[in-house]
């Protein structure tokens, strides 16, 4: 990795975060509607769901956390395509830039974006009454597992930017990977569902990724499902890495 890459890199990120910084109203919607979601779940059904947590906010809030990072991913996928769209991607070809420091701008963004709305999350999830005796180390798990999903959605996120024909499309990729953590264990154990349900809720990467998050916050051992959402978010970031390269070649040539 070159110094000049870094460099770019830097420039086009803090490029990037100075639009985040002016619209911070972007990060508050997309931590809105989550939100919303956990208030609807612990005052309205929190009574009337069993999943043997005392709390039910603390049972709750990774699906939370994971719905916020698949809802702030579109943001990225638009603001890709509006730089598209209005010739930045040309502009920034005719200069002595690294290529590939336009897309990691947008990737680096993301993370910081995405970041900051976990963690209006997690502090409306304190005054809800989230507790958790994780340890620095259990906190930095939940970080690093977080961290990883958000790189493996907005890859994801790129390409959609960088193939979608119109404004709408962009965004709108990211509406199946809002529905999954519904069904997952996110909101209840997948003991109480019907077989077929059960059998997709247990075997897509939601299902293994909340477990670990759930698992950390209680200091429980994670087991196997740390191995399996690992190899969920490293199988899609490194799939939709190499597609998302594959795609701005074409696109740049």
């Amino acid at each position: 990795m070159s110094t000049h890459f870094l460099a770019d890199t830097s420039v086009l990120t803090g490029r990037s975060l100075r639009h985040i910084f002016r619209s911070v109203d972007t990060i508050i919607t997309t931590a809105i509607t989550p939100i919303a979601l956990m208030l609807l779940f612990v005052y309205v059904f929190g009574g009337a769901i069993r999943t043997g947590a005392e709390n039910y906010v603390n049972y709750l809030l990774p699906g939370i956390m994971l719905i916020a990072i698949a809802s702030g991913i579109a943001y990225t996928a638009v603001r890709l395509f509006t730089d598209l769209q209005g010739g930045i991607f040309e502009r920034l070809q005719s200069m002595p830039i690294a290529r590939s420091s336009v897309l990691w701008a947008h990737v680096l963004t993301s993370l910081v974006a995405n970041g900051l709305s976990v963690v209006i999350i997690v502090g409306v999830a304190l005054l809800m009454g989230f507790r958790t005796s994780a340890s620095v180390l259990d906190w930095l798990g939940v970080a690093g597992i977080l961290t990883l999903f958000t790189l493996a959605l907005t890859w994801i996120a790129i390409i959609a930017g960088l193939s979608a024909k119109s404004f709408d499309g962009a965004g709108g990729f990211s509406y199946p990977l809002i529905f999954l953590p519904f069904i997952s264990s996110a909101f209840v154990p997948t003991d109480t569902m019907p077989g077929p349900v059960r059998w997709f809720a247990e075997n897509q990467p939601v299902t293994s990724i909340v477990n670990t998050i759930q698992a950390l916050f209680e200091q429980r051992p994670v087991g196997t499902d740390i191995w399996v959402a690992l190899a969920w978010c490293l199988g899609i970031l490194v799939v939709a890495y190499a597609f998302a390269a594959r795609v701005y070649r074409r696109k740049i040539s």
